[in-house]
């Protein structure tokens, strides 16, 4: 399954996850308290950070697909950076950045 991601800076983290998981209609599966959330839909892979000076901004895009191996960036001509990612290797890099999502548990893919 190959998905779209979407990464944006938010201003407060716990409002942004509230707003977005009425917008969805679906819980995050992965949090990280007041850094990190991310949901995975059907069709789309998508990341807010508490970043509040960034607010409101696009961070990157890319695509989550399980055929990937590991995870690539790179950026396209307009300086847009562009990440291509499996699944695991995306819940390893939240881990790496951000620390253990909530509970300790790795993000659950049962909703994708």
């Amino acid at each position: 399954m190959r998905r779209f991601h979407i990464a944006l800076a938010v201003r407060d983290l716990d409002e942004s996850i509230a707003d977005y998981t009425r917008r969805l209609g679906s819980a995050p599966v992965a949090i990280v308290a007041g850094k990190y959330a991310m949901w995975r839909t059907e069709q789309l892979n998508f990341s807010i950070n508490q970043l509040p000076e960034r607010a409101g901004l696009l961070r990157h895009l890319g695509f989550e697909d399980a055929a990937a191996s590991g995870f690539a960036v790179e950026r396209d001509p307009n300086g847009i950076e562009w990440e291509l990612f499996s699944p695991d290797a995306q819940d390893a890099k939240i881990v790496e950045l951000y620390g253990p999502p909530k509970s300790g548990e790795a993000p659950d893919r049962a909703s994708g």
